[in-house]
């Protein structure tokens, strides 16, 4: 049976994992501090961060289930949705497209990029992928050429993919490695925010599914009180977090995420060098 203080942890966990694992600022960053001033950390406490992502993955699930389900139903008849000004629409392809670059290279790298979960490497990835943000908001043309997730082309949708493996570097942020890849690549930042979280649930499903498969054995009936409640408390808040974070990002730069980012940089490495 776990008791009030492993719930609260929990509880915390769940928030932090929710209100970071979709906005560009590294949920890993994030996680390594507060598990490590909660002194929660171990094989127990990676098994339970597994968990609570499948919390996160969720909720991109029931915040874009319409436009998922239409990906599907595109291919058996159904008409697609339209989101943009031109005449194509998203399908499967592009989302297969995106993931190919990061599956592969995941794949092969996958216990070298395990040994990189430590806080000098999360720091220079917050620092880097904090620079990127910028470059993304300096660089970017200054008309996009696809306004709407529909606009997205099946090139643009391989090099968010390519983007996409900065994010194998633990620190780095796998949102905002692939909404600065897009914008970089001609994708307006809110569509490429929506094709990011949409593009997520296969990823993050894949990756989570490996790990949770090669650490199962720590798994304890005694700890699903404690996993359900990080698992819930993740659902609730990243979903919040999703609806927030795309409105906000229609008034404001990514420039305030990537100061945030390099003051999170400076606290990993002041708190835990």
């Amino acid at each position: 049976m776990a008791d009030l203080h492993s719930l609260l942890v929990a509880f915390i966990l769940g928030v932090v994992e929710g209100l970071t694992e979709f906005l560009p600022v590294s949920s890993t960053g994030h996680m390594i501090i507060v598990g490590h001033w909660l002194g929660f950390e171990g094989d127990t406490a990676k098994t339970f961060e597994v968990i609570i992502q499948l919390g996160s993955i969720l909720a991109v699930v029931v915040v874009f289930w319409r436009r998922m389900f239409g990906l599907i139903g595109i291919h058996f008849g159904q008409p697609p949705q339209h989101e943009g000004r031109g005449k194509g629409h998203l399908t499967l392809a592009h989302i297969v497209l995106a993931m190919i670059p990061a599956v592969v290279l995941g794949l092969l790298l996958h216990d070298f990029i395990k040994s990189l979960f430590n806080p000098v490497t999360v720091t220079y990835a917050l620092v880097v992928g904090g620079v990127l943000l910028l470059l993304a908001e300096w660089l970017k043309p200054k008309k996009a050429k696809a306004e709407g997730l529909d606009d997205i082309s099946y090139l643009q949708a391989f090099l968010i993919g390519c983007f996409q493996c900065l994010a194998l570097w633990p620190g780095f942020s796998r949102s905002g490695a692939t909404i600065s890849g897009g914008m970089l690549v001609g994708v307006n930042r809110y569509a490429a925010s929506e094709f990011s979280f949409i593009l997520a649930v296969p990823i993050m499903l894949g990756a989570s599914g490996l790990d949770l498969y090669k650490s199962w054995h720590f798994l304890s009936l005694s700890d699903l009180p404690m996993f359900a409640t990080g698992f819930l408390t993740a659902f609730v808040v990243a979903m919040i977090a999703i609806k927030t974070f795309l409105q906000l990002i229609k008034r404001i730069s990514f420039v305030p995420f990537a100061i945030y980012r390099f003051i999170v940089a400076a606290v990993v490495w002041l708190v835990l060098m």
